[in-house]
C-alpha cells in the first residue's frame, strides 16, 4: 500500500501532522512503537505529570487555605494508590482520544518500531519480530525524545529515577534529591514536596529555570523555598551511590571545592532530555544529523534527503508539545503546496507548579544583550481583588515593551494561572500589540487577568492599583 505521508511517533507533533495532512486530503500512515498513542507527552510526560500536580495541589490546599476559606475536613488523609490510579486514568482517557481522532481522519495506524530503509520506504517491525515495510511519498520523523543521564549514575527507575519512574513511586519518600533545576525538576520535585517529602535541589548553574527570566526565576525559587524546597545551586552531583535503603550522592561546588555526601531515599536524575534518533535507519537513509545529534532541517523541516522531513523535539527548538503540534501543522500544509509557518519568537513556555510561571517573547537579559532600549510594566497579585479573594497573591505580572513603539516584546509571568493569563499576551503580540493596546482593552473585574492589564498600564508609568 502507498501512502501520500507516513509519520513515525504518535506524539502531539506527529498525530498532529497526521490529522492535518488528512484533512488536507492526504492518504496519511502513523507508526507507533508503544501501545498507546500520544508519544511521551501523554505517556509518562505533560498528561500524567499534570494529573499529580493538579491532585498533589489539591490534597495541600485541603491542609493549609481550607480551614481559612471556612472549609474544616481536619487534616487530609493522603490514598497515594488512589491518585496514581487518577493520574493512569488521565493518561488512559488522552491516548484512547488520539485513536479515536486517527480512526475518525482514517488514518492507518501501525504498532512497532519504524525504520526509514530509504527515501519513500518504511519499515515496521512488531513485538512478535513481523517485518512488513510500507511505500511513500513523504516520512515524517517525530519520534520525539528521551532522558538525559549523568556519567556514573544508572537510573535503575527504583532508587534513582528519571521523570518516567517520578511518576510511579510506591510511596512517598522521607527525602528526595532532585538532580537539576529546569522544569521538570521543578515540577516533578513540587509534586512529592507537597506530598510530605523533602526535597532538595541539585543545579549545577547559580540559577534555576535557565533560559527564562532572571527576574522571574529569582522571585520563584524564594516561594518554593518558603513553601519548604531546598536548593544547592553551583553544585554538581559526581557520584551515586543506591542500595536497598536508599542513595548516597557525592556533590562538589561546580567551580571546585570540597565534596560533601547527601543521602536520600529517591533520586531524580532531571538533568534534560536529548533527540531520540536510535533505531530509524538515519545513518543508512543518509539523513544528516547536526552537531547535538538533532535531525538536520531546513525552515520548511526538510532533511538533506529528498522527501523525509523532521519535526518536534528531534530537530533545533524548545522541546515542547505546543511548538511540535504547531510544526506539524505546518509541515502538513506546506506538503500540500500551502503556506505552512511557525513563529518561533512568539511560543509560551509554563512551569505548572504552584505558583505558576509562564512567559513568552524577550527576557530582559536578550533585550540588554541586544542592546535594545525598553520600558518594564510589572504588576503584583498582592493587588489584584480576584487574587486577594482567592488567597492566591504570590508572584507578579512583568510586561517588556519596546522604548521607541511600545510593541511587546516579551511577558514573564509567575503567580496563580499564568499559564492561561500568558496567552492573553500572546495573540497580542502575534497581532503585533502595544502595551497601551492590551492597557486600554477593557478586562473583566474581578479577575486575574486584571494583573495583565494592570502591568500593560505599568508600562508607561500610570498603573491605576498600585
Amino acid at each position: 500500500m502507498t501512502y501520500d505521508l507516513v509519520i513515525i511517533g504518535t506524539g502531539p507533533g506527529g498525530y498532529v501532522c497526521a490529522i492535518r495532512a488528512a484533512q488536507l486530503g492526504m492518504k496519511t500512515a502513523v507508526i507507533e512503537k508503544r501501545a498507546a498513542h500520544g508519544g511521551t507527552c501523554l505517556n509518562v510526560g505533560c498528561i500524567p505529570s499534570k494529573a499529580l500536580l493538579h491532585a498533589s495541589h489539591l490534597f495541600e490546599e485541603a491542609g493549609t487555605h481550607f480551614k481559612t476559606l471556612g472549609i474544616d475536613v481536619g487534616k487530609p488523609k493522603l490514598d497515594l494508590k488512589a491518585m496514581l490510579a487518577h493520574k493512569d486514568d488521565a493518561i488512559e482517557g488522552n491516548t484512547k482520544g488520539i485513536e479515536f481522532l486517527l480512526k475518525k481522519n482514517k488514518i492507518d495506524a501501525f504498532h512497532g518500531t519504524g525504520k526509514i530503509l530509504a527515501a519513500g520506504k518504511v519499515s515496521v517491525t512488531g513485538e512478535d519480530g513481523k517485518v512488513q515495510e510500507i511505500e511513500t511519498k513523504n516520512i515524517v520523523i517525530a519520534t520525539g525524545s528521551d532522558v538525559v543521564s549523568l556519567p556514573g549514575i544508572e537510573i535503575d527507575e527504583k532508587r534513582i529515577v528519571s521523570s518516567t519512574g517520578a511518576l510511579d513511586l510506591a510511596e512517598v519518600p522521607k527525602k528526595m534529591v532532585v538532580i537539576g533545576g529546569g522544569v521538570i525538576g521543578l515540577e516533578m520535585g513540587s509534586v512529592w514536596r507537597r506530598l510530605g517529602a523533602e526535597v532538595t535541589v541539585v543545579e549545577f548553574l547559580d540559577r534555576i529555570l535557565a533560559g527564562m527570566d532572571g527576574d522571574v526565576a529569582k522571585q520563584f525559587q524564594r516561594m518554593l523555598q518558603k513553601q519548604g524546597m531546598a536548593f544547592k545551586l553551583g553544585s554538581k552531583v559526581t557520584s551515586a551511590e543506591a542500595s536497598d535503603k536508599g542513595v548516597k550522592l557525592t556533590v562538589e561546588p561546580a567551580k571546585g571545592g570540597d565534596a560533601e555526601t547527601i543521602e536520600a531515599d529517591i533520586v531524580l536524575v532531571a538533568v534534560g532530555r536529548k533527540p531520540y534518533t536510535e533505531g530509524l535507519g538515519l545513518e543508512e537513509a543518509g539523513v544528516t544529523l547536526d552537531e547535538r545529534g538533532r535531525v538536520a532541517i531546513d525552515a520548511h523541516y526538510a532533511t538533506n534527503v529528498a522527501g523525509i522531513y523532521a519535526i518536534g523535539d528531534v530537530v533545533t527548538g524548545p522541546m515542547l508539545a505546543h511548538k511540535a503540534e504547531d510544526e506539524g501543522v505546518a509541515l502538513a500544509e506546506l506538503i500540500a503546496g500551502k503556506a505552512g509557518h511557525v513563529n518561533y519568537g512568539i511560543i509560551p513556555n509554563v512551569v505548572y507548579t504552584y505558583p505558576e510561571v509562564a512567559s513568552i517573547g524577550k527576557t530582559e537579559e536578550e533585550l540588554k544583550e541586544a542592546g535594545t532600549a525598553y520600558n518594564v510594566g510589572k504588576f503584583p497579585f498582592t493587588a489584584n481583588g480576584r487574587a486577594k479573594a482567592n488567597l492566591q497573591t504570590d508572584g507578579f505580572v512583568k510586561i517588556l515593551a519596546d522604548k521607541e513603539t511600545d510593541r511587546v516584546l516579551g511577558a514573564h509571568i509567575v503567580g496563580p494561572e499564568a499559564g492561561d493569563l500568558i496567552h492573553e499576551i500572546a495573540v497580542g503580540m502575534e497581532f503585533g500589540a502595544s502595551s497601551e493596546d492590551i492597557a486600554r482593552t477593557c478586562h473583566a473585574h474581578p479577575t486575574l487577568s486584571e494583573a495583565v492589564r494592570e502591568a500593560a498600564l505599568a508600562a508607561d508609568k500610570r498603573a491605576l492599583h498600585m
